[in-house]
């Protein structure tokens, strides 16, 4: 307990710091009704707070909240009713209400509902020993991991709920842990959306490049994702190679030797609630998991106005990933237990208690989403897309050929600071094009490439990131294990990304750039892989 105290005053000292040495008015909010202290760099202190403290407790639920209590202070210059009414009525209230949010929060429980229907009818244990005899290694069920999230390209949500209940029987089979499923995914399911063309991120994206054409200025881009290409370097590389550092390390160990958690449990939330089915086949798993996927692509392309004349690629990048997936998710319900009946693996009774179990299974995940989307309506409230980006654009005129790293810098900050990836597009991606459309339009594709970039990474190392929080749920891992687990992988990717964009920024040619950054990514897990001899098989 006295080394935790250290710890948290230790990290209470370094944040008072950084904001007594940070020059705070980099906006000066002219509207009197705005709080004192918008737009400046306390504007992002709340969501440091919460990420420190998760990072030190290890305890995420009251990290959150204590990040989200300072957001409300400073919103109201610390009056009491001020702060108690604006985290209610502006937070909790406010993203519950959202219509985005409760499509999501909806997809959230169908897929939980789901996963418990085919582990209560067996195709989950069935499709576990059939592709036991399939998959004859640890290194095979992983790399059968990431292939299954490369297809699955569609949106990021989607990929980590469905490829987590889709593999999880096969890698506990394998005594992969938990941890490394959920890095598995998570390192699969960004990185993947961020260089597909069809994709709820490509629409995303091209929407945010005003006056330009968004979607033709994607595709120039993917050769400079760095982060998302090098990341899917990397984790090929590390399976192949039998690499494991940091305290994944430990996870590892620890599952082969039968501990697929390393933090006490015995199995994740709602994982026991109901029993697994004896009479199931792989088929019971195989049917529900297309059906989802034709359901939920249609549902996609439907909001989109595919049925109303519009293309399939013009549908899906209007589409509305939030009603699309809801929708699409219930119909696929539907159809499943319509199956399950006509197969007599399950009685209606059973199907209809699968669903308040599948609902216990996504609390966690729920809490967190709604705590962390809470904690960004108190960031945005506080002014920090203003501050980011009147810091980058006063920042912008010079040093135009090291931009592209700097800006990707900036993107890993911004996005890990307020958890969300489009959110981080939306304040640098128009700030890019300003500076470089008339300039030098390949130096403006390397930094919107660099922005996705930074996006995805800071997503990716932030505890409080719905990508992050959804690969937790979806290989029902501890959400705190997860994040203290990827957070020196997604560090190694990015510093080699870095190194990358400073070379780009020079060549402004992707086939001298990306290259260098694989053989670079290549040498820096071998020196890892000599320096930290895996005990792991």
């Amino acid at each position: 307990m006295k080394n935790l105290n250290k710890r948290v005053l230790a990290g209470a000292g370094i944040l008072s710091a950084c904001m007594l040495f940070t020059p705070l008015n980099a906006f000066a909010a002219e509207d009197a009704t705005l709080p004192s202290m918008y737009a400046t760099f306390w504007a992002l202190v709340p969501p440091i707070v919460a990420i420190l403290l998760a990072l030190i407790t290890k305890e995420v639920y009251s990290s959150l909240f204590i990040g989200i209590l300072v957001g409300g202070l400073f919103f109201s210059n610390f009056s009491f009713e001020g702060t108690v009414m604006h985290i209610f009525n502006d937070g909790f209230i406010a993203v519950l209400s959202d219509s985005y949010n409760v499509g999501i929060l909806v997809f959230l429980v169908i897929l939980g509902a789901m996963v418990s229907l085919m582990n209560r009818a067996g195709g989950s244990a069935a499709f576990g020993e059939a592709a036991k005899k399939k998959i004859k290694s640890r290194a095979g069920a992983q790399l059968a991991t990431v292939a299954l999230g490369v297809l699955i390209f569609i949106d990021d949500y989607f990929n980590c709920l469905t490829v987590g209940s889709v593999m999880k029987p096969v890698t506990d089979q394998h005594k992969i842990s938990r941890a490394k499923l959920a890095y598995l995914i998570d390192a699969t399911a960004a990185p993947i959306c961020i260089i597909a063309p069809i994709s709820s991120w490509a629409a995303a994206v091209s929407g945010f490049v005003e006056g330009e054409d968004g979607f033709s200025i994607f595709i120039r881009a993917i050769p400079y994702n760095y982060y998302a290409l090098l990341t899917i370097v990397m984790m090929i590389a590390m399976i192949l190679l039998k690499i494991e550092f940091g305290s994944m390390r430990t996870h590892e160990i620890n599952a082969q030797k039968g501990d697929l958690f390393t933090s006490g449990e015995s199995s994740a939330p709602g994982e026991e609630s109901v029993p697994a089915g004896t009479k199931g086949k792989v088929i019971d798993l195989v049917i529900p998991i297309i059906t989802l996927i034709i359901c939920c692509v249609i549902g996609m392309i439907y909001t989109g106005g595919f049925f109303d004349g519009e293309s399939f690629v013009s549908s899906f990048s209007n589409s509305d990933a939030s009603v699309g997936l809801a929708l699409g998710s219930i119909f696929a319900m539907i159809i499943t237990i319509i199956v399950y009946l006509c197969r007599r693996v399950l009685s209606f009774t059973e199907c209809m208690e699968c669903l308040p179990s599948g609902f216990k299974a996504m609390v966690p995940a729920i809490l967190i989403l709604t705590f962390a989307w809470t904690l960004k309506a108190m960031t945005d409230s506080l002014g920090a897309a203003i501050f980011v980006a009147t810091v980058m654009e006063s920042s912008a005129k010079g040093l135009m050929m090291f931009l592209p790293a700097i800006i990707f810098l900036v993107g890993c900050f911004l996005a890990f600071s307020t958890g969300t990836s489009w959110g981080t597009f939306g304040i640098l991606i128009p700030i890019v094009v300003a500076v470089f459309a008339n300039t030098n339009p390949q130096l403006m594709i390397i930094s919107i490439s660099a922005c996705m970039a930074g996006a995805v990474c800071g997503d990716h190392c932030s505890p409080i990131s719905d990508t992050t929080i959804m690969a937790s749920a979806g290989a029902q891992c501890n959400h705190v294990n997860h994040v203290a687990t990827q957070l020196p992988y997604a560090l190694v990717a990015a510093a080699v990304s870095f190194v990358t964009y400073l070379v780009a920024g020079f060549t402004q040619n992707p086939w001298i750039s990306l290259p260098v950054g694989i053989i670079l990514m290549l040498g820096v897990l071998f020196v890892i892989k000599f320096c930290t001899p895996s005990k792991a098989a």
